[in-house]
């Protein structure tokens, strides 16, 4: 999978009309006041003298040894460019990973026990209606509401949590609300379908008649058998978070990742927009595999099977 990742990137993003280093050019200078020499030294310096082939393995050929390549448009090392930001889309991306998957699971659980009763009537409409909203207008409604007109939380920026923890959850609350919103929804809906199918199953019946407390029932019976589905569908968010932080990222003027992406994308910055989609798949990857393996704790017949 992530050599069919590296080749689509890699051979998508040449199909971009326009020259990245010409582009480049002209954002330091005009195109006409440098010399023909000097453009070729400069598109020997980023490889992009080479065939695409050569292009293509002399860029994998520097991953397996940690080096990204070096970025036109920031005229950087795209691994000194990762380091700076990506901390900062895995606090937010973290953050709001947590906070869907668990207001998603009590919220849905709730409205899958109390089926049909005010919690449920209320709950489900808002799911719905969640769902649908795109991100940067809320964000954008946000920011206007609650940074403009109240000032309860800052319109822009970041502030590392180490640098001072409660700045951070100021600047960090309506971007983390935003990511969060689809995965809130998304994660109470398969919680509530999910609960309602489990509790109609003959142990949870058998659990009822022996005469145990509702608590219990839901926690240690109910719960743990009806999260199997949620949890393939927080797996499956790690990618909308990524896919979130771009827009997010942009809207809040955050340094993360998702506006790195942007920004190089404009340009045609091949091997940061590269780099950054492999950092991504790979991240990906790794929670599927994690997912597989958890089924195994929340299900024994898979774990025996």
């Amino acid at each position: 999978m992530l050599v069919l990742v590296t080749i689509l990137v890699f051979f998508v993003m040449r199909l971009l009309p326009g020259d990245p280093l010409l582009i480049y050019i002209g954002q330091q200078s005009s195109i006409a006041a440098m010399p023909p020499e000097q453009v070729e030294v400069l598109r020997h310096q980023f490889g992009l003298d080479k065939n695409i082939v050569a292009q293509y393995l002399s860029w994998i050929g520097g991953i397996t040894h940690g080096d990204f390549g070096e970025s036109i448009y920031y005229h950087d090392k795209v691994s000194t460019l990762l380091k700076e930001r990506l901390p900062v889309t895995l606090n937010l991306g973290v953050m709001s990973l947590i906070f869907g998957a668990l207001t998603g699971v009590i919220v849905g659980g709730w409205a899958g026990i109390r089926r049909f009763r005010w919690p449920d009537r209320i709950i489900t409409p808002i799911t719905y209606i969640s769902i649908t909203v795109p991100v940067f207008w809320l964000g954008i409604l946000m920011i206007y509401a609650f940074g403009l007109k109240l000032g309860w939380f800052p319109i822009s920026g970041y502030v590392a949590p180490q640098d001072n923890f409660v700045d951070f959850l100021r600047h960090a609350a309506m971007p983390v609300f935003c990511m969060s919103l689809f995965s809130i929804a998304a994660n109470a809906r398969q919680m509530r379908s999910s609960m309602l199918e489990t509790i109609n199953q003959d142990y949870i019946r058998t659990a009822w008649a022996k005469g145990l407390s509702e608590r219990r029932v839901i926690v240690k019976h109910a719960l743990k058998n009806s999260l199997i589905p949620v949890i393939t569908l927080i797996g499956v968010g790690v990618g909308m978070v990524f896919a979130g932080s771009v827009l997010i990222e942009t809207v809040f003027a955050i340094p993360g990742v998702g506006r790195l992406m942007v920004s190089s994308i404009f340009g045609q910055d091949y091997v940061v927009v590269q780099a950054i989609t492999l950092v991504i798949s790979v991240a990906i990857l790794i929670v599927n595999l994690l997912v597989d393996i958890s089924y195994g704790w929340f299900d024994p017949r898979i774990r025996y099977g």
